[in-house]
């Protein structure tokens, strides 16, 4: 043992720990994060039908019928457009009811992307749709489960398009 201890001396490093090397990245030469197209232009591409199975995950906690009870969520037919927090008899979160005004496309997005950064304190404990043009389906989809389906707004280039082909510009 003293034999092998005076062969094999470990050194004693100066400081204890692993010394891990992490590479810099040179300032101004990183890509900028990928910017999300806006949700206009997604809906352009949107799916109901894949948005109809894409938000089968909510069907957990959400009912989608006309008339559909409250589950742990409100029911959410009809949700695009509506009032926030106005499902009678549905207790909402502090957070949800502070929040005035309808659920617009660009709302529901915002929501469906992270709920938790959009209404703090919701009750909701869904991550969230992670990729860009699932939730547009979705969104399409929910703007079908009602008895007027609101307008979904059009990218950009294409409202332009229209002006430019006769269309209303008083719309």
């Amino acid at each position: 043992n003293i034999a092998s201890g005076a062969i094999f001396a470990p050194e004693m490093p100066a400081k204890p720990g692993y010394n891990i090397v992490v590479p810099k990245a040179a300032t101004g030469t990183q890509a900028p994060a990928q910017k999300e197209p806006p949700v206009a232009q997604l809906l352009a591409t949107a799916d109901p039908k894949r948005g109809e199975d894409a938000a089968k995950v909510c069907q957990a906690c959400h009912t989608f019928e006309k008339g559909g009870p409250a589950k742990v969520g409100p029911n959410l037919w009809g949700v695009v457009g509506r009032a926030r927090a106005s499902m009678a008899g549905f207790d909402y979160s502090s957070g949800m009811k502070g929040m005035a005004g309808n659920w617009t496309v660009d709302d529901l997005n915002e929501f469906l992307t992270k709920p938790q950064a959009f209404v703090t304190g919701t009750k909701m404990t869904f991550g969230g749709l992670p990729r860009p043009q699932t939730r547009a389906d979705v969104i399409a989809y929910l703007n079908t489960l009602s008895d007027n389906p609101a307008a979904l707004p059009k990218a950009t280039g294409e409202k332009e398009h229209d002006e430019h082909e006769g269309g209303d510009k008083a719309k």
